[in-house]
């Protein structure tokens, strides 16, 4: 398990990752701007062994599971040898994947219009990390379009698709490009992008933007505030705790002041109780939301003015998050899920992230090749916003996890409804 590492230490290796991604070669197509933020180093984010090791390796699962060999295929030599295999399936089931997440509308139509042929289920779109969990184990024995494929979880969730051996090893032909700290050795899981969190504020209702998390706590935001999420079964609601504790006295391995914040926002009377999404704010019910910063970019982007969005990176509490993909050990479908992770972690897939504002796990690797288009890059937000981030290890999310679970109701005690 990682020792906990210090705010200073973190701070520096972001810097340095950043002012290193900076000064790679930069031809026409590369951007000019320093990128946002650099994937997190292994001070940052968990050592591969946090996720436990006891799960069989990928040579111990059923043989329509093992992972091809990659090593001499680029990704799309393997994409095209496993589109044969899974023309058979004709199918892809998913879940939790809303199209105003991090671009996946357009990341899943751009799926569907290079492998036609493959029918998609898009599975309950608003559920949470802990609620796919649930499905895959549900459907252990379910072969029909209801049993997801494949799962994009919170960080919190790698120890529990590893220990309960819910996944099925699969390494894609990109593997060595994901830095080793956000995979598992196994092939079990990997990260697949990070962000951190934001403000979104509706302007037309909102006139003083708040700037800090003590801000939210102000008289005039009485009704106003949302969350992303239900905390009991949400990762981003959950880690919208974890991010409060950070800017109220708490640390990484302390997420009860946290869990103290919301309930003094609760007792205000400013934190609603319900789902916050892009409709809500739009629409003047909850005006500010707490969410992560490539979802508020995005709600800016789609509302087009309408109403205008400010995104705010709060001074403190600037918490990186981590999410994770795998295939379900149960997947009805391997070939397809393993086609669609090889998409995923292709140039263009990742690169459909970033236009989505999330921060690909293979985003170092883009910069240094160049690959990133200088109209993309431009619309990044500074640098600078993200000077403070911090990254949790696994261990120390899903130790948080735990704690908000079991105490939200308890400290809080408001149920956030849909």
């Amino acid at each position: 398990m990682n020792l906990k590492r210090t705010h200073g230490v973190i701070l520096a290796l972001i810097v340095l990752a950043v002012l290193a991604a900076a000064c790679a070669p930069a031809p026409t197509p590369a951007p000019t701007p320093a990128p946002p933020t650099a994937a997190p180093k292994a001070t940052e984010a968990p050592k591969a062994t946090t996720a436990p090791t006891t799960a069989p390796a990928a040579t111990t699962a059923p043989a329509a599971t093992t992972a091809p060999t990659t090593a001499a295929m680029s990704s799309a030599d393997v994409m095209a040898k496993l589109y044969e295999e899974a023309k058979k399936e004709a199918a892809l089931s998913t879940v939790a994947l809303p199209d105003d997440w991090l671009n996946y509308g357009e990341v899943k139509a751009a799926f569907l219009k290079k492998f036609p042929g493959i029918k998609h289920n898009d599975l309950d779109p608003q559920a949470g990390s802990q609620d796919e969990i649930n499905a895959v184990k549900a459907n252990k024995d379910n072969k029909g379009p209801q049993a997801p494929d494949v799962v994009d979880v919170g960080f919190a969730f790698a120890p529990t698709l590893k220990d309960e051996k819910l996944c099925m090893p699969y390494k894609v032909a990109t593997w060595d490009s994901i830095p080793n700290d956000l995979k598992d050795p196994d092939g079990c899981w990997y990260g697949d992008y990070y962000g951190v969190f934001s403000f979104a504020v509706n302007k037309s209702v909102v006139k003083n933007i708040p700037q800090d998390w003590a801000d939210l706590l102000k008289p005039e935001y009485k009704s106003s505030i949302a969350i992303a999420g239900d905390p009991l079964s949400s990762n981003q609601a959950q880690q919208s705790v974890y991010a409060a504790a950070l800017a109220s006295g708490g640390s990484l391995t302390n997420v009860q002041p946290g869990l103290d914040y919301f309930a003094q926002l609760a007792k205000s009377g400013n934190l609603v109780p319900v789902i916050g999404d892009q409709a809500k704010l739009a629409k003047g019910e909850t005006p500010i939301l707490i969410t992560w910063d490539y979802l508020a970019l995005g709600y800016k982007d789609l509302l087009k003015g309408n109403p205008d969005i400010e995104v705010v990176v709060p001074k403190s509490g600037v918490f990186g998050g981590v999410y994770i993909q795998a295939i379900s050990v149960y997947a009805p479908r391997p070939n397809a899920a393993k086609l669609w992770m090889e998409f995923l972690y292709s140039d263009e897939g990742q690169l459909l992230w970033l236009k989505g504002y999330g921060h690909p796990i293979r985003y170092l690797d883009l910069v240094k090749r160049n690959v990133i288009p200088a109209d993309l890059a431009k619309k990044l937000p500074p640098a600078e916003q993200y000077s403070k981030a911090v990254f949790p290890t696994g261990a120390q999310v899903s130790a948080a996890r735990k704690a908000v679970g079991e105490n939200w109701e308890k400290t809080v005690g408001v149920k956030i409804a849909k």
